[in-house]
């Protein structure tokens, strides 16, 4: 647990976050958003350290650029996953598991995509591995490029907006935040992971009950 914590602040260590520079934090939600083995990196709360540390002076950049070069990242991540997708098609059902591609997670995204339709592609912004591979799994059963644009476009503004600038007015209201920003991003982790765990759960139960009713 001591390790966790320390891992934890690691990550929310303020000098980290600006020492990777805007460009740096553009690729990182970029490649989060789309490419496959982006599903790792944590977007969520990199959008609310970046509000958080903009709206203290500590991120020298204007409100109005972060949030609409994000959006601009976040909405090409999601074109490069369409792509990929695209060319790549149902054989990709068919890659074998590596480090950084994991079957499971392409599936939980076409079960997530098959419940909420081109919402998926908006919600699924908010939710870890789901926000890389619904663009990719998109693709792959080739949506509609403009329905895709607008999805895209809806769930970029949606997802940047609703982390940066809730870390930009809360820094605003209440500066001495940056000295619990480990709690904030556990809380920001549980809250984005608990539904993917329900899910996992829910899925391996329903394959226990398909594997009874064939025996």
């Amino acid at each position: 647990m001591a390790n966790f914590w320390e891992y934890l602040q690691n990550l929310t260590d303020a000098q980290s976050i600006i020492s990777l520079g805007f460009y740096s934090l553009l690729i990182v939600v970029f490649a989060e958003t789309g490419l496959f083995f982006g599903f790792f990196l944590p977007g969520d709360y990199l959008l609310f350290m970046a509000g958080l540390l903009c709206s203290t002076g500590r991120f020298d950049i204007s409100i109005y650029t972060l949030v609409l070069s994000l959006i601009g990242a976040g909405i090409l991540g999601n074109y490069a996953g369409y792509w990929f997708g695209y060319r790549t098609g149902p054989a990709l059902f068919k890659k074998d598991n590596s480090l950084f591609f994991k079957k499971y997670y392409l599936e939980v995204a076409e079960e997530f995509y098959a419940k909420n339709g081109g919402m998926a592609l908006v919600l699924g912004r908010f939710f870890p591995i789901i926000r890389t591979f619904a663009p990719i799994f998109a693709g792959v059963v080739k949506v509609d490029l403009k329905k895709f644009t607008l999805y895209n476009f809806i769930g970029s503004i949606a997802w940047v907006n609703t982390f940066t600038l809730a870390g930009y007015f809360l820094g605003r209201k209440y500066p001495q935040l940056k000295d619990y920003l480990e709690y904030i991003i556990l809380g920001l982790i549980v809250a984005t992971t608990i539904p993917l765990i329900a899910a996992f759960y829910k899925r391996k139960l329903q394959k226990g009950a398909n594997i009874k009713e064939l025996k």
